[in-house]
C-alpha cells in the first residue's frame, strides 16, 4: 500500500502508475472501472463488497470519500494493487473543503483505459443523480434507496430521477424473491388474479416487489403491513382456477405452500452487500425489467424510453444552504 497526504491528483496517477508496474500482472484484464461514493464511516464496508464483487469482476475500484467541505482544500490518498481487496486495484481518497465538490478533477485521470464506467453510492442516494458529475460520467449508476431516512420515498425519486442504465441494490434484494415467485408457474398456465404482499411499511423492497408483480402480470397488488418482521415477509398469489400460491421468509430459508401441493422449504438467504454489487455489476445495458417495475410503483410510465444520456447539473451545496437560510 502506498499513502499520500495532501498530495495532489497529478501525484496520484504517478504513483498508481508505478504500483501496477510492481505488481505486474495482478493488474491486468480490468473489466471495469468501479467509482464508489461512499461516507467515511462505511469505507472499510465498501472495501469489504468491492473485494467480493472483484472476485468476478476484476476493476479498478476508485473510492471517493468528501468529508469537511468547510475547510481547507486537501486530498489524502491510499493506493492498493492486491494485497487486501484480491485482483482490484484501489485508491481510496479522502477529500476536503471546496475539492471535494470537484471530485471529478481527481477521478478522471484515473479511469481504465478502454473500460465501461460504473458509479456506485455506498450512502444516502443523490435527489438527483445529475447533480454529481460522477454519475453523470458513468454507464451504469447503482444506488441504495434503503441507506435513506426514508427508503420508500428514496425508491419513488429514483423514478422521477431515472435514466436507463440506472439500478438500485433493493432491486437486487428480491431476485431471489422473483425467482421463487415465477418458479411456481413452470407447472401450470392459470392466471394471476390476485397478490398481497406482507412487510413493513418502510421496506422498499416490498414496494418493488408490487411494482413488478404489477407490470408483469396486470394486476394491482395488495399491501398489508406488518411489525413482526424486518423486511419484505410474504408474497401470496391468487390464480383463476382457484389455486393459492404463497412464498413466507422463515429465518434465512422461504416455506412455498401451494394449493393441493406438500410445503416446501427453498433457501432464501440475505446476501452480502459484495454478492449484490456482483450481481449488477454482471449486465452493463439498461435493466428494462427494472424500469418497468419502477415504474409501476411510482405510477410513472415510459421509464425506459427516456434518454440515457445525463447533462451535469452544477449544485453547489454551500450556496444551497444560503439560500434555505435566506428564505
Amino acid at each position: 500500500m502506498i499513502g499520500l497526504w495532501d498530495t495532489t491528483g497529478n501525484e496520484v496517477v504517478k504513483a498508481l502508475a508505478a504500483e501496477r508496474r510492481s505488481a505486474g500482472g495482478v493488474a491486468s484484464g480490468l473489466a471495469l472501472t468501479l467509482i464508489a461514493v461512499v461516507e467515511e464511516k462505511k469505507v472499510r464496508e465498501a472495501e469489504a463488497a468491492a473485494t467480493i464483487a472483484a472476485a468476478a469482476h476484476p476493476c479498478r475500484l476508485l473510492i471517493v470519500v468528501r468529508s469537511d467541505m468547510e475547510g481547507r482544500s486537501r486530498l489524502d490518498a491510499e493506493i492498493v494493487v492486491g494485497g487486501r481487496l484480491g485482483p482490484a486495484e484501489a485508491v481510496v481518497m479522502r477529500m476536503y473543503g471546496r475539492l471535494a465538490l470537484h471530485a471529478e478533477s481527481v477521478v478522471m485521470p484515473l479511469l481504465a483505459p478502454d473500460v465501461p464506467v460504473v458509479t456506485w453510492w455506498h450512502e444516502e442516494p443523490p435527489n438527483m443523480i445529475a447533480n454529481d458529475f460522477l454519475g453523470v460520467v458513468s454507464e451504469r449508476r447503482i444506488t441504495d434507496s434503503a441507506q435513506a431516512p426514508d427508503p420508500v420515498a428514496a425508491l419513488k425519486q429514483r423514478a422521477i430521477d431515472y435514466a436507463p442504465g440506472d439500478t438500485d441494490l433493493t432491486w437486487t434484494r428480491i431476485t431471489l424473491w422473483r425467482t421463487l415467485v415465477a418458479g411456481a408457474f413452470d407447472s401450470t398456465e392459470a392466471r394471476v388474479i390476485g397478490a398481497k404482499i406482507v412487510a413493513p411499511d418502510r421496506d422498499p423492497t416490498a414496494w418493488l416487489m408490487l411494482g413488478w408483480l404489477k407490470s408483469r402480470l396486470g394486476i394491482e397488488p395488495t399491501m398489508e403491513h406488518t411489525d413482526r418482521a424486518p423486511r419484505l415477509h410474504s408474497v401470496e398469489l391468487q390464480c383463476e382456477n382457484g389455486d393459492c400460491v404463497r412464498v413466507t421468509r422463515e429465518e434465512g430459508t422461504a416455506l412455498f405452500s401451494r394449493t393441493g401441493q406438500e410445503d416446501r422449504y427453498m433457501p432464501l438467504p440475505k446476501r452480502p452487500v459484495g454478492d449484490e454489487l456482483a450481481e449488477e455489476l454482471r449486465r452493463l445495458d439498461a435493466d428494462q425489467i427494472y424500469a418497468d417495475a419502477l415504474g409501476a410503483m411510482a405510477g410513472l410510465s415510459g421509464l425506459d424510453h427516456r434518454n440515457p444520456a445525463r447533462v451535469h447539473v452544477w449544485k453547489d451545496p454551500a450556496l444551497a444552504a444560503i439560500a434555505s437560510s435566506a428564505a
